[in-house]
């Protein structure tokens, strides 16, 4: 079966003459959320549903992925845990801070919190990064998949926070929570604007491409954080 590493603890296997994306499991024998596990050459894999994820559809979506694996991210808006586990997969030598608002969903995800060493839980708000700055560290890579109306407002604080000096954020758009009748185009073209201009914190937009077909009314944006040397001096 071949195997293509597409970028640091990435996949694409070829199986049966189907493509399939997929990471190396850090926990062989472990199925996270049903998913097919694959063992070539000793290896097993974990098959990498993009249709479940924002990051698995922006790698298919062929954006630069800035994780390697030793990064250190923090990851916003974690859910049960379903891409978080693939970022683990990555992250053999890194480590990922899950920041999630639902209780009720927390507790999925300090499961597999108990699987995986390399994820630390955070139950808070994204909007409020001063409650878990006494947790995070500074980070090389934000990822961010919360449907709340100030999207780009979140991203903006938490990197001012928590991201290294030039390091990237991933951010997955929501058009529908920011505004149901409003055009997703212009929703998108809006909030790149702000993250560009809008706040204290000002980014490069390296990469932005819609996530169709795997994510109806979604934007994917690669930045990096921008950083005013001449300001600072």
């Amino acid at each position: 079966m071949p195997v293509e590493e597409l970028s640091d603890g990435i996949f694409n296997l070829s199986i049966d003459d189907r493509q399939m994306l997929a990471t190396r499991n850090l926990m062989p024998g472990i199925s996270v959320y049903g998913e097919r596990l694959i063992v070539e050459d000793d290896v097993e894999y974990r098959q990498w549903d993009p249709s479940r994820s924002k990051l698995g559809a922006m790698v298919l979506r062929n954006f630069e992925i800035p994780l390697t694996y030793d990064s250190t991210v923090l990851y916003l808006g974690a859910a049960s845990g379903t891409t978080v586990s693939h970022v683990s997969d990555i992250l053999r030598d890194g480590l990922v801070y899950a920041v999630e608002f639902s209780p009720r969903t927390m507790r999925d995800l300090l499961q597999l919190c108990d699987q995986r060493p390399n994820i630390i839980p955070i139950l808070a708000d994204a909007n409020k990064p001063q409650s878990y700055a006494h947790i995070v560290e500074k980070v090389d890579v934000i990822f961010q998949d919360v449907a709340q109306p100030n999207q780009a407002e979140i991203a903006a604080v938490n990197s001012k926070y928590f991201l290294e000096e030039n390091g990237h954020l991933m951010l997955s758009i929501k058009s529908r929570s920011i505004d149901t009748v409003a055009s997703p185009k212009k929703i998108f073209k809006d909030e790149v604007r702000k993250l560009e201009s809008g706040f204290d914190v000002e980014f490069e937009v390296l990469q932005r491409k819609e996530l169709e077909p795997f994510h109806e009314d979604h934007l994917g944006v690669l930045a990096r954080m921008f950083v005013d040397h001449e300001e600072k001096e």
